[in-house]
């Protein structure tokens, strides 16, 4: 009899944790997703965006496009919001460019190409938006390099020494960036991040 109920205990346990561990908990229907080759169903006369030759082929031309629609008023607006939030530069740059994807404007080896150029182009609407606290990459507060020192760390005489503490972030170049790019950045950027920055102070005020 003993043994029967430690059995029912037992069973009835793994039922609750099971229980628990249902993906509805968490919001996920793992039976919500398209069936295994239903992509192959669809009408070739009405191919997705993605199934398409791509917009772009040169790295240059893709990035100047991202570059484009980044920098329009709205956007920039609410990119330099999101930036000044917290969310990281390297997640933006992952949603900015899987969407350019979608959108039959790139390949995905192109959109991996063009990681690098964006979170540049990110830091750069940050630092003329004067948000010096952006997040870089999720984690980033819990990284060696960047955290700060314990208290029995021996002191630093600033007396002798100035030190400051800045993001040791590389200056992009025309390899990265492309020449063309990297020139609009520097000679438009600052003033339309101005411009935004402003018609949101005068919104403030209102």
């Amino acid at each position: 009899m003993q043994i029967w109920k430690l059995d029912f205990l037992r069973k009835n346990n793994m039922a609750e944790k099971i229980q628990k561990n249902q993906f509805d908990e968490v919001g996920v229907n793992p039976f919500n997703a398209p069936i295994p080759g239903e992509s192959l169903t669809a009408s070739p006369d009405t191919p997705k965006a993605w199934e398409q030759p791509p917009r772009y082929t040169e790295q240059d031309e893709a990035m100047m496009a991202v570059y484009m629609e980044l920098t329009e008023t709205s956007t920039l607006k609410k990119l330099i919001g999101i930036i000044n939030d917290g969310v990281p530069l390297d997640e933006i740059a992952q949603v900015i460019l899987y969407k350019g994807y979608t959108e039959g404007q790139f390949t995905p080896d192109m959109m991996l190409m063009l990681a690098e150029p964006t979170i540049y182009l990110l830091i750069s609407i940050a630092d003329y938006a004067e948000i010096k606290d952006y997040v870089l990459y999720s984690g980033e507060d819990t990284d060696e390099d960047t955290q700060i020192p314990e208290d029995d760390t021996t002191p630093i005489d600033m007396d002798e020494t100035e030190v400051k503490q800045e993001r040791k972030i590389k200056e992009p170049t025309a390899e990265v960036l492309g020449k063309g790019l990297l020139s609009r950045i520097k000679k438009e950027l600052p003033s339309k991040v101005e411009e935004v920055m402003n018609k949101e102070e005068e919104e403030v005020q209102e």
